[in-house]
């Protein structure tokens, strides 16, 4: 395992920013809020604002079946079904994420579990005055947490418990951006950025055929400081970690990676989780079961699979490297 120690102490979670990088045509971005947080993207070889504004359309269009808080989504409908509907139809989108997430929830043995929902609802990390839910709630609604309580066939969803409900929070932007980088390539586009609040998807390489370059913030610093610069090709990048969404009560970060086992956010010495990978709905969920995981079981996890590369960060300050993934930094071998 290869590790490096950064400059300074390292105390929080990596964000990515898209560098300043030379470019032989101006750019041309569009940026909207949704999904929580801030949306853009940007084309680096089409000059046609058409095209920017109907990908945030279709970025809206999937908020508007993912969300579980958007009254009249898919979504909310399947979390506030009668109790007495136990078989629904779903439909492709949902069933993609859906297998997708069962996939990740199972190799990481629950970890990774779609199913948060009732924990994921009880904390609010967005709260002006934050507070610790009461134990008895969070082992009241843990106990509704288990992945294996669904059960997908083909577009036919079973809950096999009336108190099962979905949370694609960990999944669904990576899924979002992939689908959005799918319309962006029907519009022939080979050259874009796509930036969904951390979760940045590259669309190709920049024009002149060099690769785009992501900075890895560095943590519970200025959004300009960075720990690494890396190259990266039509991959995706993205992070999970503890400065996200969290608040500090009596001298204790709580943030908003919640261990299903017992209800409350994972200690585990890890403050970050960055993941290179082709598809960013892949990155988008292992970022958060290699969280699940902690540092020696994710790694040995991104070892194993292929086309994957991880950058874990702990609370000491070390940064630690999954195979291959040194060789994306800029200037390094």
């Amino acid at each position: 395992m290869k590790k490096r120690r950064a400059v300074v102490l390292i105390a929080g979670i990596t964000a990515l920013l898209l560098m300043g990088c030379e470019r032989r045509v101006d750019p041309l971005s569009k940026s909207d809020f949704m999904l929580n947080t801030f949306v853009t993207v940007t084309l680096y070889d089409k000059d046609d604002p058409k095209i920017l504004s109907d990908c945030l359309d279709l970025c809206r269009s999937y908020e508007n079946i993912f969300s579980k808080t958007i009254e009249g989504s898919e979504v909310y409908k399947l979390n506030h079904r009668p109790a007495s509907e136990e078989t629904v139809t779903v439909s492709p989108d949902v069933e993609a994420l859906i297998s997708k997430s069962l996939y990740y929830s199972q190799i990481s043995d629950g970890g990774f579990d779609v199913t948060v929902e009732p924990l994921s609802s009880l904390w609010d990390f967005t709260s002006l005055d934050p507070v610790v839910p009461p134990d008895a709630k969070i082992q009241e609604a843990r106990k509704k947490v288990d992945y294996r309580n669904l059960k997908l066939e083909g577009n036919t969803l079973t809950f096999l418990s009336p108190d099962t409900s979905l949370d694609f929070g960990a999944i669904a932007k990576g899924y979002i951006a992939d689908r959005m980088k799918d319309f962006l390539l029907e519009q022939g586009v080979k050259s874009a950025v796509i930036n969904l609040g951390g979760n940045v998807l590259c669309v190709g390489q920049k024009p002149d055929g060099t690769p785009f370059k992501i900075g890895l913030q560095k943590p519970y610093a200025d959004r300009n400081e960075t720990i690494e610069i890396m190259n990266i090709n039509d991959m995706s990048v993205v992070s999970s970690g503890v400065y996200e969404r969290h608040f500090v009560k009596d001298g204790v970060n709580y943030h908003h990676l919640l261990n299903p086992g017992d209800g409350y956010p994972y200690e585990n010495g890890l403050v970050s989780v960055t993941i290179l990978s082709e598809l960013s709905a892949d990155g988008d969920a292992l970022s958060t079961t290699c969280f699940s995981l902690g540092l020696k079981k994710g790694m040995e996890l991104l070892d194993s699979t292929d086309g994957v590369y991880g950058v874990f960060i702990t609370e000491d300050g070390e940064v630690y490297y999954s195979q291959g993934a040194r060789e994306f930094l800029v200037g390094k071998p």
